[in-house]
């Protein structure tokens, strides 16, 4: 296959324009949304075959909401993560072990999303049950990066990423529980900001967990869109226990301190991804914030008690399938790598109390990281988006978890923790793949995230796909 960008902007009615604008034009009358559902659907044709990742389409009949009608975002055309109920079509959340049928009603997130305007147009692809760090799959073909289609996008949102980078939508909805709003980001060059634990209504799944780690949001191209998808979500709900987000609509004028951590504890971050946070702390310093050398308090033995977090979650899937999936569940038609977590997770069973207990404490440590600093900066992973096949999970698990934790070495914290955290498009490696830095703060403080984020923006416009 050729290997060359694969994008599907064109002169038709979305244009360049981000969701933002793209409402705004509607909301002036200049364009009318179905033309926008008309001219995604004719996109979303043009790159399919190549980058595959669209998991249900509702081309005939977009999903819109009666409380979204002449919403911030009404009109603009998108996609909801195949792990979320959306009220007629099927949630296979990326498995081959089960059978998914209709869903009947939606999920509260859906609701919420709904709410801001965006029409869903379908849903896109996940790795099985979200748990890898590359949208790819035991027999199907694997959703592809658009910058290089030999390449991952990222996980488990890659399907939403490959969309909204190649120009179908120009926001798509992701979900995070370990990095896969901010993973996939990273590899297509987009924005992720993944909310404080709270910020939005409960996800489905991470509601029922002794530790809630999954965190929904989205994925865009402008940092506006973002602001202003979390600002309308926020007039559905408005959690009383976090800080009043609101509208961000630029840059702060706070001097901020930025702690600096260019390497995590379990990998060593490869050259041209510490060349590029570098560069981004060099462009902070420059916009007048200070920079300094930072430590985590998170080692070794937290992101072991992570992968055996992760495990628990497979092994509590392949014990539930049957009674909250589906009756046709079949636990041997599991992928190797939800098959691999799941007997580790039994061969350890006996850690959980005291791995529950520390990472119920590592909150606690979080927190204490921004008495000293504002915001951290760092890799959002520690190396490059990796060819297909690199994190497959027909790769031998004892290897594909050794490569996983190697890749996969800042973007847990946030999920245990609940922080916020948001992966920008700072940079990029030879062979063209954006690469992204990361943005932790304070729980409750994603408006420092969003004004920072808006900065880098204007000191320096994204790299475009069509450029």
């Amino acid at each position: 296959m050729a290997d060359e960008r694969t994008h599907a902007f064109t002169d038709d009615a979305l244009g360049e324009h981000d969701a933002v604008a793209l409402a705004a034009l509607v909301r002036a009358g200049e364009v009318n949304p179905r033309e926008l559902v008309a001219a995604a659907v004719a996109r979303a044709a043009r790159i399919d075959d190549t980058l595959l990742p669209v998991a249900h389409a509702s081309y005939d009949r977009p999903q819109i909401s009666r409380e979204g009608i002449g919403g911030p975002l009404w009109g603009v055309p998108t996609y909801l993560k195949d792990n979320v109920d959306l009220r007629g079509l099927p949630t296979a959340m990326g498995s081959e072990a089960y059978r998914a049928r209709p869903a009947r009603r939606n999920a509260r997130f859906t609701d919420q999303f709904l709410a801001t305007g965006l029409a869903v147009l379908g849903k896109t692809r996940l790795p099985e049950f979200g748990l890898n760090a590359s949208t790819e799959f035991a027999t199907a073909q694997p959703v592809r990066n658009p910058w290089k289609p030999s390449h991952s996008p990222g996980a488990s949102s890659g399907g939403a990423a490959a969309l909204v980078a190649s120009g179908v939508v120009p926001i798509a909805h992701a979900n995070d529980g370990g990095g896969s709003i901010r993973i996939p980001a990273a590899c297509c060059g987009l924005i992720g900001l993944k909310p404080t634990r709270g910020r939005l209504v409960t996800n489905a799944q991470g509601g029922k967990l002794p530790i809630d780690i999954v965190t929904d949001g989205v994925l865009t191209r402008s940092v506006r869109d973002t602001a202003a998808f979390f600002a309308a979500a926020e007039r559905h709900h408005r959690n009383p226990d976090l800080p009043p987000l609101g509208l961000v609509e630029g840059p702060g004028e706070r001097k901020l301190r930025i702690g600096l951590v260019a390497d995590s504890p379990i990998a060593k971050t490869d050259e041209q991804t510490r060349r590029v946070v570098e560069e981004t702390a060099a462009r902070l310093e420059a916009l007048g914030h200070r920079v300094e050398p930072a430590t985590l308090p998170f080692g070794e033995d937290f992101s072991r008690d992570f992968v055996s977090y992760w495990g628990y979650i497979a092994w509590v899937i392949a014990l539930t399938g049957k009674f909250l999936l589906d009756p046709s569940f079949r636990t041997r038609d599991l992928d190797g790598l939800t098959t691999g977590l799941r007997r580790r997770y039994q061969s350890e069973f006996r850690r959980t109390p005291g791995m529950l207990r520390r990472l119920r404490q590592a909150e606690a440590a979080y927190a204490g990281i921004f008495r000293e600093h504002d915001v951290i900066l760092s890799p959002v992973l520690a190396h490059v988006a990796p060819p297909i096949g690199h994190l497959s999970p027909n790769v031998a698990f004892d290897e594909l978890i050794e490569r996983l934790q190697r890749y996969v070495a800042f973007t847990p914290v946030n999920n245990v923790t609940g922080g916020p955290g948001i992966a920008l498009p700072a940079g990029a490696a030879a062979n063209d793949l954006p690469i992204g830095v990361h943005f932790s703060a304070a729980h409750g403080q994603e408006r420092v995230l969003l004004e920072l984020a808006f900065a880098l923006e204007a000191d320096r416009p994204w790299r475009r796909i069509q450029g």
